[in-house]
């Protein structure tokens, strides 16, 4: 070795420059899905208190919450789609350029809604269109979570903090729902009245100076060595989306049901409790933004937390106790949003994520672990975004659907725990990669 050069070490970088990229690659996951969720909570929370009254309005209140969560969930129908699609591209010609891609397209999409005409002014076609923009979002989507944590644990140094590693591209999601309720009260507080004629619109425009910074930001990592290793054995899957499919059907279908505690209470905590709060207990729309806001706050400790967590405890171990305690919460929080005593409501929101980041913080490493690195874009995508068609879109219309026709909270408080059981059963068929070698799987 020449005198005064440090070692090379995987992916051709010294062990200098691997800690730099592994800082830069975790910020640049970080930052860059904060901004995507922000576009797409965004949506989520218009959704509830806007979209049911300027797009629906021949609807009864109910019927025109149901057609606006019903546009809201084809976003979610979209992301298996945007899953395969950037899948293919991670696994064939990297992470990176998978990712750009992806910021690119959702922060059009997002931009455009703001400029979508209401009934009034196109009748029908406003609905249509939000319709497509929403499905272009859920593409958008769909394809970034799994580049965003493989960007950042394929630059990982050792077996042993892939958990906490990962859960830095989780914390953009509670940064992307503080961000987009954040926006909304704030052009809430601005435009009063005229919130739901402009206000609401601000957001949205908002969204492409933020995609300029994820932009930049991302334009500035390296690829990963776990890539650049499959490139240089020539390893790379000519069809992966096909490949994974063939191969590792079992763990694609147990990564989306494992999901179920996980995904279909969040949108329940963080979108249908706008309808829930406004519609049946008539609270005010700026303080349930703000105890959602306070809530996306308090994640930003509990996710990485439950993320270190779980390379102590195991990963399989941490989710199952996240799963009990979704199940358990559901009872309560729904009981102390019964009170409508202010006090009680705004504890009950602000807790509610917590147990949701017992089983979001270790998320992206339990799924990611499960398939070999020429596949893994592709198999840790669909089976992450599966759960979105099955759990997270539907979740608001089935709490919707349960609250018009039992008019009680606890019967959507049993669905949380239904869904939790599920999460239990998979995830005891999950194999367990805690601080285990997978780079030769």
């Amino acid at each position: 070795m020449a005198v005064g050069r440090e070692p090379v070490g995987a992916g051709g970088v010294t062990p200098q420059e691997h800690r730099r990229q592994l800082r830069r690659a975790i910020i640049a996951s970080t930052i860059g899905t904060a901004i995507e969720w922000y576009d797409f909570f965004l949506y989520s929370t218009v959704t509830g208190l806007v979209f049911a009254r300027l797009y629906f309005p021949r609807a009864d209140p109910l019927v025109g919450t149901l057609e606006a969560f019903a546009i809201y969930a084809v976003g979610f129908l979209a992301r298996p789609v945007g899953a395969a699609i950037f899948g293919h591209y991670g696994d064939r010609l990297g992470r990176k350029a998978a990712l750009i891609a992806t910021l690119l397209l959702m922060g059009v999409a997002t931009f455009l809604v703001a400029l979508v005409p209401t009934y009034q002014q196109i009748g029908i076609w406003g609905a249509i269109l939000l319709t497509a923009l929403r499905f272009i979002q859920g593409i958008g989507v769909g394809g970034e979570w799994g580049g965003s944590v493989l960007l950042a644990m394929e630059w990982a140094q050792t077996n042993r903090h892939r958990g906490f590693i990962a859960a830095w591209p989780q914390f953009g999601v509670p940064a992307g729902l503080f961000l987009s309720n954040l926006a909304v009260l704030a052009s809430s507080a601005a435009s009063g009245d005229q919130f739901t004629v402009w206000g609401w619109r601000i957001p949205f425009l908002l969204s492409l100076v933020l995609v300029g910074v994820g932009l930049y930001v991302r334009l500035g990592i390296l690829e990963t060595p776990v890539f650049a290793a499959l490139v240089a054995g020539q390893r790379i899957e000519r069809a992966p989306v096909a490949e994974v499919l063939r191969k590792h059907r079992r763990e694609i279908a147990l990564t989306a049901l494992c999901r179920m505690a996980e995904q279909a209470p969040f949108y329940l905590f963080t979108a249908f409790v706008f309808t829930y709060g406004t519609d049946r207990l008539h609270l005010d729309r700026n303080f349930l933004l703000a105890a959602v806001l306070s809530a996306a706050a308090l994640s930003f400790v509990s996710v990485p937390l439950f993320g270190h967590l779980s390379d102590r405890m195991g990963r399989t171990r941490m989710y199952s106790l996240g799963a009990v305690v979704t199940a358990a919460y559901g009872f309560a929080y729904f009981r102390l949003l019964d009170t409508r005593e202010p006090a009680l409501v705004f504890i009950a929101i602000l807790l509610s994520l917590v147990p949701h980041d017992m089983l979001y913080g270790p998320q992206a490493a339990l799924i990611a672990e499960m398939f070999p690195a020429r596949l893994r874009y592709s198999g840790a995508s669909l089976g992450y975004q599966l759960s979105s068609v099955i759990a997270g879109g539907p979740a608001p219309l089935i709490a919707t659907w349960l609250l018009s026709t039992y008019h009680s909270g606890m019967v959507i408080a049993l669905f949380i725990a239904a869904c939790s059981i599920v999460t239990l059963v998979s995830t005891a068929f999950l194999t367990d990669y805690t601080n285990k070698d997978i780079s030769l799987r």
